[in-house]
């Protein structure tokens, strides 16, 4: 081993507080760059491998009958490999258990043959035997949080009967990754069930004998998936076509897209940050590192090193602490991926889900982590070019202190003599001030911006659950109804208030850009689900216009006053161009609002209703879900609650977990870079404190000189991370918003007192390690220590 090496062991060794709190820095960017890059490859081959193996649809064309016959129309179209009908329709599952009726969505297999299309996974049990009309195979994840086994007799009501069933099987299935009620937003695994049944059951039950109320096409690659959607829906059209739509469109892969993207999205922002972090931390470290090898950098020249040799070691060092992190962050990368798996598997339903490790992830992590490291680094190793050996092995040029001593000259007698230590070496070197003042700023930015994330979530469910729905309970119809029924079911005994709305399907479009979504119809006065403008105040809902939320407005990239074309995919289909008249905030979902009325006037159909939102008696609940769930009219019943409970399971998974992790990184970032600038300051004052120790002073006092530094440093950087914080705020959230869910970036009193308690906490730590340090100093070692 060379003496340079050997000395670059020393030097590491010597400063292994410090190596190791930048190391600690590079490594949890690498590790959310590792564990963020193989979430999102592990999602996208499982699914992509999910989807091949049970031969996916790729176009669902929904339809109000058809006769089985026009699926060889279907598969005749140029592109169409594999065209398949079945029967679809809503059901309300009852379990003794419970009072409440809970949705479900039966679905048909052929009678004889496994599906050529959207195949089923047996997890327990055995296949439909289509001779017994009474065999079901049920959703597996309804069946687990039910308690429910193979042998198990379930009672359903479908097209207004109800009929008692035999589970024979449990499945899963890729068209139900992400479990969800139609025309809902928020899984719930205990709350919405998927029925299959054999093909013929299945179409007596829905008076569809002979016919398809939903055709599943395969479509090639090369094709123009637009053109094919058109000609799908020209044939489908006579007979009560939906609209046919793309994979893309398709509920559970929406939210999938959506989970991925939130995931990709913050994996661009983040590490970014941290390593940005470790590079400025690096800067200061090497700057200061240098500035007091001067004499060993001469010497070492001195003896026949080049600049290049004397520059490599240094740039040695900046290398061993990146390539540390790194490695320390892929391990921990790796680690945090695989438990992040084990959540993804509960959230979204894949048979099996295995961390995948995306090699060029590594490359990306260690080449980012030795470029930030080096960043740092290079800009300070011009000074070790710039040394000749005389001039190093000289001890620098005294500063000129005369002027920067006037700055604190007014102050000096209203001090005691530790205190004007402090301000003299304040004043009298601030560029080492600022380069500890900026970083212990940037700890600060980081927890006030993790800490706004974790307000933005709660503001999330608060204003989703609070202030744009205020009722208790939502009951939806299998088809639009006369309001006469919302009448009839005010009449129920215990209903205190109840408001209609007519939910409408439709495609909405902007110049090139689309999304297919629906129109919610609402009163104009409606109180319990309401449009709501920025500043919360509920918006009127005019006779004509379209009222956007915030989400789909940015989507479309549409402002107030410019035409919206809409494609409603209901009844007669008319195409409309409705102005926009409003843009309401929302922060869950996309919807789109317009008086009832006027929805109603628009499609020809008056006094329609497919939604009831309610109050109720909480005494009388269980008498008013019996009633409800005898209507043969009624599809679903649902409780706010529930709906609260499964959104808030669904923000503390997936991307939506990562706020905890996060915060819990820029913690400890926080404490490292507050414990780098303690150390910094530590191994520049070392001599000066051992000189007051010598001259008298107690251990305490000379602590003072260097903590109280620390701490006056300490609290003028908390505004200035303040400010920081809230632009980074703005970035992170960013990041984390998704068109499911959009995370305002929320700002409170309360955000930054924790934040700023989090970082005197860690300036409390950090001094307390360092004191310990100075108690402990060899004095007469210190002493030695040239200026």
């Amino acid at each position: 081993m060379s003496p340079l090496n050997r000395k670059l062991g020393r030097d590491l060794w010597r400063m292994k507080g410090q190596v190791i709190a930048i190391a600690m820095v590079i490594a949890t960017g690498v590790m959310l760059l590792v564990m963020m890059s193989g979430v999102v490859t592990s999602l996208n081959e499982t699914r992509r491998a999910y989807y091949e193996r049970n031969r996916f649809a790729d176009v669902f064309a929904p339809v109000k009958r058809a006769p089985l016959h026009i699926i060889r129309d279907l598969a005749d179209l140029s592109g169409v490999s594999v065209a398949e009908g079945r029967v679809t329709g809503s059901a309300l599952i009852s379990l003794p258990s419970l009072e409440l009726p809970l949705r479900a969505t039966a679905l048909s297999l052929p009678n004889r043959s496994e599906p050529r299309l959207n195949a089923i996974h047996l997890t327990d049990g055995r296949r439909i035997n289509s001779d017994n009309a009474d065999e079901i195979i049920l959703l597996n994840s309804f069946a687990r949080a039910h308690k429910l086994e193979p042998g198990d007799k379930l009672s359903a009501t479908m097209n207004g009967a109800r009929r008692t069933f035999r589970i024979v099987g449990l499945a899963q299935s890729p068209e139900y990754l992400y479990s969800v009620a139609p025309g809902e937003m928020i899984s719930d695994d205990s709350r919405f069930g998927v029925i299959w049944m054999s093909q013929t059951a299945l179409a007596a039950a829905y008076d569809m004998q002979g016919a398809f109320n939903e055709a599943l096409l395969s479509v090639g690659r090369g094709n123009n998936l637009q053109e094919t959607l058109e000609r799908i829906d020209h044939i489908l059209n006579p007979y009560g076509g939906l609209g046919a739509y793309g994979v893309k469109d398709q509920t559970s892969n929406r939210f999938v897209s959506e989970e991925i993207t939130g995931m990709e999205g913050s994996s661009k922002v983040v590490p970014p940050i941290f390593l940005a972090v470790a590079a400025f931390l690096l800067n200061i470290v090497i700057s200061r590192m240098v500035q007091s090898d001067r004499e060993q950098i001469g010497l070492i020249k001195a003896f026949g090193y080049s600049n290049w040799e004397v520059g490599l070691h240094y740039f040695k060092f900046v290398l061993a602490i990146a390539i540390g992190g790194a490695v320390l962050g892929c391990i921990g990368g790796i680690a945090l991926g695989r438990g992040m798996m084990n959540m993804y598997l509960l959230y979204y339903k894949f048979p099996i889900l295995v961390f995948q490790l995306d090699p060029a992830a590594f490359v990306t992590a260690f080449l980012t982590s030795i470029l930030a490291a080096s960043a740092g680094g290079l800009f300070v190793l011009r000074q070790v070019f710039a040394l000749s050996p005389a001039v190093a092995m000289r001890p620098p040029a005294p500063a000129d202190y005369s002027r920067a001593g006037k700055i604190g000259a007014s102050l000096n007698r209203l001090l005691d003599q530790p205190s004007r230590m402090i301000l003299r070496r304040i004043t009298r070197q601030p560029r080492r001030m600022i380069g500890s003042l900026t970083g212990i700023a940037c700890g600060m930015a980081l927890s006030v911006s993790m800490i706004s994330l974790l307000a933005g979530f709660d503001r999330t469910m608060d204003l989703t659950f609070n202030v744009l729905d205020r009722s208790q309970v939502t009951v939806t119809f299998t088809h639009p109804l006369a309001i006469h029924a919302i009448h009839e079911i005010n009449a129920i005994p215990g209903v205190i208030r109840i408001e209609p709305e007519r939910v409408v399907s439709a495609i909405m479009r902007n110049g090139t850009r689309s999304y297919r979504g629906a129109i919610n119809g609402i009163h104009a006065d409606a109180t319990l689900k309401r449009a709501v403008a920025k500043d919360l105040s509920p918006i009127v809902l005019g006779k004509q216009g379209i009222i956007l939320s915030k989400g789909l407005a940015s989507t479309l990239d549409i402002t107030p006053g410019e035409i919206l074309t809409v494609q409603i995919l209901e009844g007669r289909r008319p195409v409309l161009r409705i102005p926009v008249a409003n843009i309401a905030e929302s922060l869950f979902g996309s919807p789109a609002y317009m008086q009832l009325d006027a929805l109603n006037r628009t499609l020809k159909e008056p006094l329609r209703v497919s939604t009831a939102y309610m109050r109720i008696d909480a005494n009388r609940a269980d008498q008013i879900f019996k009633q409800l769930k005898n209507r043969p009219s009624v599809a679903g019943v649902s409780l706010k609650s529930d709906a609260r409970v499964a959104f808030q399971k669904m923000m503390d998974n997936g991307a939506g977990s990562m706020r905890f992790i996060m915060v819990a990184i820029a913690a400890i970032i926080t404490f490292g870079i507050v414990y780098n600038a303690a150390r910094i300051a530590y191994a520049e004052r070392l001599r000066d404190l051992a000189s007051l120790r010598v001259m008298g002073f107690t251990k305490a006092e000379a602590a003072f000189v260097l903590l109280g530094e620390l701490g006056v440093i300490t609290l003028a950087a908390l505004p200035i991370g303040g400010a920081l914080g809230y632009y980074l705020s703005y970035a992170i959230a960013e990041g984390f918003s998704t068109d499911l869910y959009q995370i305002p970036t929320i700002f409170t009193p309360s955000s930054y007192g924790i934040a700023a308690l989090a970082v005197l906490t860690a300036a409390i730590a950090s001094g307390w390690l360092v004191k310990r340090d100075i108690d402990r100093a060899d004095l007469v070692s210190a002493l030695k220590i040239r200026e």
